[in-house]
């Protein structure tokens, strides 16, 4: 290696020279430089021990290596300087070197003391190492010569620093994790809606395994759903939409909405008394889903949390619904709020504050659209009108945003992969939807008994004094509506109130609220379309409102009961009235501030909590609980296809659930029609056991009939049940109380 050493401004080392020095001062004109004009490969040579033939500058490079060592952790501030070279100063006010008058913080000292994560002398590191370890460096003695001897005297300010930062375990990031999950408004929010729901239903968990709410006769027949779809599944899924039940009726399992979306539940444990326990575990998480989706779209449309849980609990608990608590398909609403609250989370858009771009998350999206599609599964009684209402907000929130490309020239950024997410969750979406169709379809062509008429909307269309009229399971208004639920034809399905407290804050919300009023008047639209809808043919003989949809909607015409819409004015009433809580809570806060001192403002905190409370003493309920029927030992051991008698819609329901066992082939059935097949069967048995009753049950492949004789008091076969069945090639067989014909 070659150098200049007549002059500053000699020639550079070559190329080669500077591959050898593998730093970065090595490719630098400037900083290959001292200060004091000595070379940069004099410096090299001094690193590596070599004379360089420049006693000044070897001496220079003797003081900087002291000074690096000096200013070290740990090193010895008082050790004395080389006598031979005057020290390095810097000037106070400007921060320059006072012996050269560059700045004190460049050049090559810089270059070697900053932390710029790339050691440039080696001699430094030596005296790092000998700082720190408080040992003489390696031969006892420094680079430049002088003895170490008496400098490693620890740093007597070092006690006074700041602690070092501990190293977290794996352990302990994923206690700290699980700490922020806990704590998380998600899951505070997800506990409270399930001990909310286990109070509001209680005592539906009280005895599990032997009462359903309501009544036993459709929670038996969704009990039984919930069993076969689970069974099936596991040993032959191809026959899931044959069902045990209506032999030897083919597609039964479509006879009614299927709950196919609660088939894993179904999958855990045999019998009745697991379909009891199943049903009313997914009865109690049904509200509390119904609660933590309200709470979700609300929050997520801008609401406060105080809001947000009026919404929430005003949606799940609304008098009205407590005359649906036999319907489970009904109750299962939680998906709707929440595939709404999960599209406009990833799409970054809310009520209150618009779109917001940077707010995007094509994740939420997918987990939007499979919500929606598992909400759908459920049934097409709630999941019908979901579809439609989704694909109304999905076309009017493209024709907005087009619009406002074009007349307003507002060019917001979408992204391809939130279009994607929309097209694979749109799919997905309408292929559970068609796929779900096709047997409600098929079993319409094979039954024509079984699609509605205008005439049995008409029977189920409730007037105008329903939404003001509760059920008679409102334990605050039960008895008071008496009166006005005797003048209504079917009360069951015609008692509407949403709540008086909710119509109270949802007409507040329209004058006071964090919405603006344009949003405001939308709510308000939304709740007198639902509503309108909700009375069928009863506003205006339906002729521009329901009769429409019934008469060109693919398959509308398979709601029975347009009541059931009031869901949807439920749920906007509901969004009233948050935006009417929050804004209270906005100046409950402004209040507290103003005052001086703060009091008492645990006491306006607490207010804001009034209309919550006041929604839910509303919501509370005495909905009975009877006890099912226990399972009849016979129904474990005879084998099918087999006949239950006394048999009739009511009857056969039970029967379902029993069949749960061995899900052998029965006759009985139940649900929203009665095949001719089966009328033919009822009506034939009735005088069993005769020759013309036992020869129509083998046509159909009927091997066993079971009577029941705690059932059969004032039936005819209290007294045919104990005749002769000599000449009719059957035999009698009892098993406690039922008696077994074998044919």
């Amino acid at each position: 290696m070659t150098t200049d050493q007549s002059a500053s401004g000699g020639p550079r080392p070559t190329s080669q020279d500077a591959r050898d020095t593998g730093s970065p001062a090595s490719t630098d004109p400037q900083s290959r430089r001292d200060p004091n004009g000595v070379p940069a490969s004099a410096f090299n040579d001094a690193d590596q021990g070599k004379p360089t033939g420049n006693g000044p500058a070897d001496a220079t490079r003797a003081t900087r290596k002291r000074i690096s060592a000096d200013d070290a952790p740990g090193s010895n501030a008082d050790a004395p300087a080389d006598p031979a070279v005057p020290p390095r100063t810097t000037d106070a006010g400007t921060g320059k070197d006072a012996g050269t008058g560059k700045d004190a913080g460049t050049g090559p000292d810089a270059a070697e003391k900053a932390p710029t994560g790339k050691v440039a002398d080696r001699d430094e590191i030596a005296a790092g190492k000998t700082a720190t370890a408080g040992k003489p460096a390696e031969g006892g003695a420094k680079t430049d010569g002088t003895s170490t001897e008496g400098e490693s005297k620890p740093d007597p300010w070092a006690a006074f620093g700041p602690a070092p930062e501990p190293v977290p375990t794996w352990y302990g990031r994923l206690g700290r994790r699980v700490g922020r999950l806990l704590i998380h408004e998600w899951t505070l929010a997800a506990v409270a809606s399930l001990a909310l729901a286990v109070l509001m239903t209680w005592p539906t968990l009280r005895y599990p395994a032997h009462t359903l709410p309501q009544d036993y006769w459709d929670p038996s027949l969704q009990a039984w759903q919930m069993a076969w779809s689970g069974h099936i599944l596991l040993t032959e899924p191809a026959q899931l939409w044959h069902a045990n039940a209506f032999f030897p009726e083919r597609w039964s399992f479509a006879f009614s909405d299927t709950l196919l979306g609660y088939a894993p539940a179904g999958m855990i444990g045999s019998g009745p008394e697991a379909a009891l326990v199943r049903y009313n575990i997914m009865f109690v998480l049904a509200h509390a889903l119904a609660t933590f989706g309200a709470y979700v779209l609300a929050r997520q449309l801008g609401a406060s949390r105080t809001g947000s849980a009026v919404a929430g609990a005003a949606y799940t608990y609304a008098p009205w619904l407590l005359a649906q608590a036999g319907h489970l398909h009904v109750v299962s609403n939680g998906g709707i709020p929440l595939a709404l609250a999960m599209l406009a989370r990833g799409h970054g858009w809310s009520l209150r504050h618009g779109y917001r771009p940077e707010r995007r998350h094509e994740g939420w999206v997918y987990a939007g659209w499979l919500v929606a599609a598992w909400q759908l599964s459920l049934g097409f009684g709630i999941g019908l009108p979901f579809a439609y209402v989704l694909a109304g907000v999905v076309l009017a929130a493209v024709v907005i945003w087009y619009a406002k490309r074009i007349f307003w020239r507002l060019k917001r950024p979408f992204g391809q992969r939130l279009f994607v997410a929309d097209l694979i969750g749109g799919l997905i979406f309408a292929g559970v939807g068609v796929l779900m169709a096709i047997p409600y379809f098929t079993v319409a062509q094979l039954h024509p008994n079984a699609e509605r008429t205008i005439d049995d909307i008409a029977v189920f269309s409730p007037p105008a004094t329903g939404f003001v009229t509760a059920p008679g399971e409102s334990r605050l208004w039960g008895g008071l509506h008496e009166g006005a639920r005797s003048l209504l034809p079917w009360h069951p399905e015609m008692t509407l109130l949403p709540g008086f407290v909710l119509y109270a804050l949802a007409l507040g919300g329209l004058f006071f609220s964090i919405w603006k009023v344009r949003q405001r008047l939308l709510l308000l639209a939304g709740v007198l379309v639902a509503m309108a809808l909700s009375m069928g043919t009863e506003l205006f003989g339906g002729r521009f409102t329901y009769v429409p949809l019934f008469d060109h909607l693919p398959g509308w015409s398979g709601i029975r009961t347009p009541g059931r819409l009031m869901l949807w004015a439920t749920l906007l009433l509901g969004l009233l009235a948050a935006g009417a809580v929050s804004a209270f809570a906005v100046r409950v806060r402004e209040i507290y501030a103003e005052r001086i001192p703060s009091w008492p403002s645990p006491w306006l905190r607490l207010a804001t909590l009034v209309p919550l409370l006041l929604v839910i003493a509303e919501g509370t309920n005495t909905t009975p609980h009877p006890v099912v029927p226990a399972q009849p030992a016979a129904m474990r051991s005879v084998d099918g296809p087999l006949l239950v008698l006394p048999s009739g819609q009511n009857h056969d329901q039970p029967v379902m659930l029993w069949s749960t066992t061995r899900f052998q082939d029965i006759v009985n059935g139940g649900s929203g029609f009665t095949p001719r097949q089966l009328e033919d069967a009822r009506r034939v048995a009735m005088t069993f056991p005769d020759q013309t009753s036992v020869d129509y049950l083998r046509t159909l492949g009927v091997h066993n009939v079971l009577v029941l004789r705690d059932k059969i008091a004032g039936t005819p076969w209290e007294v045919s049940v104990d005749a002769p069945v000599d000449g009719l090639g059957i035999t009698r067989e009892e098993i406690g109380d039922v008696v077994v014909f074998r044919l």
